[in-house]
């Protein structure tokens, strides 16, 4: 996929299957781009299986990408995305300075929720397996991702540095 259309409104409720959490996924940058969202949280156990490396989701991250805006990004690890997800390897080294990624070696991976979280809209993938989960921007779900979330992020540690130094 391309890009989004301009007129494609942020889902509400349910979703089901691969696709449409892919969907979501380039759905939510792009509209964290049109938006400027302040602040994004990314939260998944490996990042393994999200669209994190096609061109439409770097271009969404850089058009994102300015002053004053915040991505945290927290894993158990972070190899898949290194293995699989090039472009936003490369991105995420030239924007380390609103990229802060963590990791929490506290709680496995499939105990780690699979979400995105913004202050006007978040989506929770709950069943990993056959990729079910919801979205929307109802406060009450907003604030009870973002308690789960934290929750998380008090546990974790930096991680995946942007530039490796040696000696």
């Amino acid at each position: 996929m391309a890009c989004v259309p301009d007129d494609v409104e942020l889902p509400q409720g349910r979703f089901s299957g691969r696709l449409e959490f892919e969907q979501l996924i380039r759905l939510g940058f792009t509209k964290a781009a049109e938006q400027g969202w302040r602040e994004i949280i990314l939260c998944d156990g490996t990042f393994e299986d999200w669209p994190l490396g096609e061109r439409a989701v770097a271009q969404s991250l850089q058009d994102w990408s300015a002053s004053g805006r915040k991505l945290t990004i927290l894993a158990k690890n972070y190899s898949a995305v290194v293995r699989k997800h090039a472009r936003f390897v490369t991105w995420r080294q030239t924007w380390s300075h609103v990229v802060y990624c963590r990791s929490n070696a506290a709680v496995s991976s499939d105990d780690m929720p699979s979400a995105l979280w913004s202050p006007g809209w978040v989506f929770q993938r709950v069943n990993l397996v056959h990729c079910t989960g919801f979205s929307g921007s109802e406060p009450g779900r907003r604030v009870a991702l973002r308690e789960r979330l934290d929750a998380c992020l008090r546990q974790s540690s930096p991680a995946f540095a942007a530039t490796t130094l040696g000696l």
